[in-house]
């Protein structure tokens, strides 16, 4: 029997507006707000919508065979509820049918785990509150941000409660083991592991438009026989993507959706094989084995580690800076600066400073306002400077200095 695992991100950040240094002191509207609507409704119309029906149809027309899971972030949902309330309805409707599991995640879609445990439990908190307000649901499996994941992040979330995780079936963690089984993170008692199959996911969101592949066209009935061959050496297959690989990273004109279309009946045409939610997979298998995973691991890249986020000294920098602000922002208890110090850690502000393969990759400019990472680093540390300005006038005390985006030295801001 081979269980298939469809696990979706959906995710979109508030997206900084091109700060100048002239703004600092004086503007402290950070996001550009025209942009994120624009944005959130071109993916609404072309992504969340059309693969959101064609999910509901897969359910109903296969009498509840097909099931997949989401997680989302916080920031997607209140994007959601501000721009593009039919998409929240659209997937409230999905979670009316019981074929569908939400996951939780950080509600900023943030790195808080790797700088503040404090930080990264009271988001987790926050998307757990908002899951059961608008879904009226409390997930028991977790994904962490980019499916950064290790040992110790396991560990934490079997002590928040959650049954489950997920994780990236990186070679270099599996080693010899297959992807297709439920593993037991090392120093763990109850909790239980979901790895990606990211042959057979990347298949989908990456290579299924790459004409130069040598499996294109990838078809229904190709993919699914890939599937059936898992029987008799795996439990199952866990096919873990972002849900903008439906429209929007590989358009409509590429076959896509007649592609998501068709493939639940050719992989229920094997007798074995079946679609299971993450949790009811944890129900269904014991952990094959125990898995140590005792570095950082991700989802991004050929490297799958945090080099995308954190690979530069500007990302570090920027990150430090950020994170080191903590206390501060929590002294001076005012709710616009707290969320605003929220919204600056989503992930995507980190990753837009990227430098790897800038000038021949396009994963890294999707939907960057900045024309290179350099751009990006400078508005951001503007954007802080501002922010300790702020901070200042509050009266809560400045345990350090920005970093000036030019040297890379401290600057002390000023009213």
């Amino acid at each position: 029997m081979v269980a298939v695992c469809f696990y979706f991100q959906v995710h979109q950040p508030y997206r900084m507006r091109k700060y100048p240094v002239f703004d600092i002191g004086r503007n402290s509207d950070y996001f550009d707000h025209a942009k994120n609507a624009e944005i959130m409704r071109k993916v609404a119309d072309k992504c969340y919508l059309p693969a959101n029906r064609a999910i509901l149809d897969m359910i109903k027309h296969t009498g509840g065979k097909f099931k997949a899971s989401y997680s989302i972030s916080g920031i997607a949902l209140d994007q959601f509820e501000e721009y593009a309330p039919e998409v929240l309805k659209s997937f409230q409707e999905l979670m009316e049918t019981g074929c569908v599991e939400m996951l939780d995640e950080t509600y900023y879609h943030s790195m808080s785990f790797l700088y503040s445990r404090r930080e990264f439990r009271r988001q987790v908190e926050m998307h757990r509150k908002k899951i059961k307000e608008l879904f009226d649901y409390e997930p028991k499996v977790f994904r962490n941000t980019e499916l950064v994941y290790n040992n110790q992040l396991a560990y934490n979330v079997e002590q928040m409660g959650y049954s489950g995780v997920l994780a990236e079936g990186a070679e270099r963690v599996l080693e010899w083991r297959s992807p297709n089984y439920v593993y037991r993170p090392k120093g763990t008692k109850k909790i239980r592991l979901l790895l990606k199959n990211y042959k057979l996911s990347d298949d989908i969101a990456f290579r299924f438009s790459e004409r130069s592949w040598k499996e294109w066209p990838l078809t229904a009935d190709k993919f699914a026989h890939w599937v059936s061959a898992v029987n008799g050496a795996g439990n199952t297959v866990n096919l873990f993507m972002d849900y903008e690989t439906f429209g929007e990273h590989q358009w409509e004109a590429s076959g896509i959706f007649n592609f998501l279309r068709h493939l639940p009946y050719e992989i229920l045409k094997h007798p074995d094989n079946t679609f299971m939610t993450p949790s009811e997979v944890l129900e269904a298998f014991e952990p094959a084995a125990e898995l140590d995973v005792p570095h950082v691991v991700s989802w991004a890249d050929v490297e799958r580690d945090l080099s995308a986020w954190l690979g530069n000294p500007m990302q570090k920098a920027a990150a430090e800076a950020l994170y080191r602000l903590e206390d501060q922002v929590h002294k001076a208890q005012d709710k616009k600066l707290l969320e605003d110090w929220r919204k600056l850690q989503t992930a995507d502000h980190l990753y837009y400073m990227c430098t790897k393969w800038f000038n021949d990759g396009d994963v890294h400019k999707y939907f960057n306002v900045y024309d290179r990472p350099h751009d990006s680093y400078i508005a951001f540390m503007n954007v802080l400077t501002d922010f300790q300005i702020r901070l200042k006038k509050l009266g809560a005390p400045i345990a350090a200095p920005a970093v000036c985006p030019a040297c890379m030295k401290p600057v002390q801001p000023t009213a």
